[in-house]
């Protein structure tokens, strides 16, 4: 049994007893055992643990987790303090210095924003060391695309789709009282042929929630 600790455990019950969520956990203890899998098990659910239903504002959507030792722990684009941000990270940072003047940090560690409401979902929750894509249509994103359908019929939630994958995430946001806002995906191939740089996702999230009397999001991060 999954247990995530805040409102997501109520909303998701019903989940863990489908079977395709049963044939991914047959699926995960295969690969744990047998392979490297990232991240650990313990932070596969991270990205609910620190932002509960309620607390949602924005929701970042990455692909699947980094798949080299000591990155990926549950929330996209993050890494751990210790690790050498990753070049779509970086590419994120230099993006967010331009939009709203947020000096990058010294590390790549996003937790700041999870607790402020920034949802960091990857849209598949697990990877094989050195294999993109690896646990890509084994189940998990039946699970995250119930996650965006909750946040998308809640409104009052910005999205920000970075890439291909994540645009093909739009088909579900139907609700007005959200705003999607889109861009390329902030890794190196993709960012410098256009289309990421510029996008200003940081000032039109702060824009969005300010119309709507919530709080901003606080876009610094600690080092």
């Amino acid at each position: 049994m999954v247990n995530i600790g805040n409102e997501w455990d109520t909303l998701l019950k019903e989940e863990w007893d489908k079977p395709y969520y049963k044939n991914l956990r047959e699926v995960l203890k295969r690969e744990y055992q047998g392979c490297e899998v990232y991240p650990d098990k313990n932070d596969i659910f991270n990205a609910l643990r620190y932002t509960s239903y309620s607390d949602v504002k924005a929701v970042i959507l990455g692909q699947d987790p980094y798949h080299q030792p000591e990155q990926a722990h549950g929330l996209c684009f993050s890494v751990k303090r210790g690790v050498q941000p990753p070049p779509s990270l970086m590419n994120i940072f230099r993006e967010l210095q331009q939009d709203v003047g947020v000096t990058p940090p010294n590390h790549g560690e996003l937790t700041d924003w999870a607790k402020q409401g920034v949802l960091l979902l990857n849209t598949v929750l697990t990877v094989r060391r050195s294999a993109a894509n690896s646990h890509k249509n084994r189940g998990w994103e039946l699970l995250t695309d119930r996650v965006i359908e909750l946040l998308n019929k809640r409104g009052n939630t910005a999205f920000i789709l970075w890439g291909n994958n994540a645009k093909q995430k739009a088909s579900l946001l139907t609700n007005i009282n959200n705003t999607v806002i889109t861009g390329s995906h902030p890794s190196p191939l993709s960012a410098n042929k256009g289309g990421f740089f510029g996008g200003r996702y940081f000032s039109r999230v702060n824009a969005f929630l300010r119309e709507r009397g919530i709080k901003e999001i606080e876009w610094s991060i600690n080092q």
